[in-house]
């Protein structure tokens, strides 16, 4: 039986990092990964495919529309087929740098299922049969799986998830979106570039749910202006195929609603991926959503991590991939941690929705004195320049430390801007340092720089 110091269930962000960290320590270390290719959701079927199409179809939208900067394109047309098989192209080319890393570092590759034995052991079972290796250390890294539900079977042709949503052979007639988080928004905006009718039907009171409040209120009339359809506070409650297109039934403030759908994408959220892996045999339980209870990465099981989607926090790659550091650190003797305070979130749509901290009202439901400042795009001269003049920036600073909170950005390029502010959170920053940290004229950051200054009312470019 061959014995590693680390076996990582899941070749995903937070597996795949866990690996190549703990090979720079020196620890011998093997990856089990059911699928093909290593990378997860993220890179497969997920993060990077999604961002792919999104940039297309923008380059796309912004061919069709470009009369106001003097571009006349006439009869511009999407070729469906070309944009998927670029998708795939950009997709197989981090397979293969992920491959490339994962060989150099002397990394195992183990193909097939795993699943705990007990005593520090793991069996795999794959294709050509089933081996057992041995494990000072067990990392779960397994990730999560699309939530659906009870009354549409997701069959990824007509009703999909976001995997089936990423490979359509062509664009949709009428799309209904059932969630208006990040998945929802993202692949919504990527059809109704192409010319589908896109509802998004939103359960809650608001789109980008967990983002401050002036930033969805936002978003949701920028969406709205770009021509998807947006109904929140509505419960999607049955659907039922009629002459060949789906019809949706739903309910909001007591009255009954219909859709009719040609194709239904499912967004409702994840859960943990943790059937299976003989987690019993371990005396490892979970929690409603699956979730491996842990503290500071360490199960109850003597030698058995867990990290990423299978534990609580945010169901992000970053934050994944800064899990598996952490706990190959802390397996090589090193301190590892992870401030999910500063966990930046992100929706990829156009404007771009980024946020990290407290919003204002989780900051004022802490008890917490604050002071609030906020900037408009309309202001900023790249914005104006590149016509991108929809959006905000917002900081929340504790009134009596002046210490940031929180950061709210939407706008084209916020997933850049937010590291600015995560940069100054980690050290404990002030609005004041945010706001004397020189940034380069004319670019859209420089809102964050105003928006800091404007709690104090010190803003240049604002009355």
């Amino acid at each position: 039986m061959n014995t590693y110091d680390l076996v990582v269930i899941g070749a995903g962000p937070g597996g795949y990092v866990c690996a190549i960290r703990a090979a720079q320590l020196g620890l011998k270390a093997a990856l089990v990964e059911k699928d093909e290719h290593l990378g997860g959701t993220c890179l497969n079927v997920g993060c990077i495919p999604s961002k792919a199409l999104l940039h297309s179809t923008e380059l796309f939208h912004q061919a069709a529309h470009g009369e106001n900067h003097g571009i006349v394109a006439k009869e511009v047309t999407i070729n469906v087929a070309k944009l998927m098989e670029r998708k795939g192209k950009v997709v197989d080319q981090l397979r293969k740098g992920i491959g490339t890393l994962v060989q150099k570092r002397g990394i195992t590759v183990l193909k097939g299922t795993g699943k705990l034995l007990g005593d520090g052991k793991v069996e795999i079972d794959g294709k050509d049969g089933t081996e057992t290796v041995g494990a000072e250390n067990i990392v779960i890294a397994t990730g999560s799986s699309p939530v659906g539900l009870p009354f549409l079977e997701i069959d990824e042709k007509e009703i999909v998830s976001s995997t089936g949503a990423l490979a359509f052979d062509e664009v949709p007639k009428r799309l209904v979106v059932i969630g208006g988080g990040a998945i929802g928004l993202e692949l919504g905006c990527v059809w109704a570039r192409l010319g589908s009718e896109v509802t998004v039907v939103e359960f809650l009171p608001t789109i980008a749910a967990g983002s401050d409040d002036d930033v969805s209120k936002l978003a949701e009339r920028i969406f709205k202006k770009q021509g998807l359809t947006i109904d929140t506070n509505t419960k999607i409650t049955g659907c039922e195929k009629k002459d060949g297109e789906y019809v949706l039934t739903a309910e909001k403030k007591s009255k009954e609603k219909t859709y009719i759908a040609d194709k239904i994408l499912v967004s409702v959220g994840r859960r943990a991926h943790t059937e299976g892996l003989g987690l019993d045999n371990a005396g490892i339980e979970t929690d409603d959503r699956g979730r491996i209870p842990v503290d500071n990465f360490r199960t109850k099981a003597k030698g058995v991590w867990a990290i990423g989607d299978v534990v609580a926090g945010p169901m992000l790659a970053h934050k994944a991939e800064e899990d598996g550091v952490a706990v190959a650190e802390l397996i090589a003797g090193k301190p590892g941690h992870v401030d999910y305070n500063l966990v930046p979130n992100v929706i990829y749509t156009h404007p771009e929705i980024a946020s990290v901290g407290l919003t204002e009202r989780a900051a004022k439901d802490k008890g917490l004195d604050v002071k609030v400042g906020k900037f408009s795009l309309l202001a900023n001269g790249r914005a104006i320049a590149q016509d991108a003049t929809d959006g905000m920036v917002k900081v929340i600073a504790d009134a009596k430390t002046d210490r940031i909170l929180g950061v709210a950005v939407i706008a084209a390029g916020a997933s850049e801007i937010i590291a600015s502010a995560v940069a100054h959170m980690t050290y404990g920053g002030s609005a004041e340092d945010l706001g004397r940290t020189v940034h380069a004229h004319p670019t859209i950051s420089e809102s964050l720089k105003e928006a800091a200054l404007s709690i104090e009312k010190t803003a240049i470019h604002a009355l």
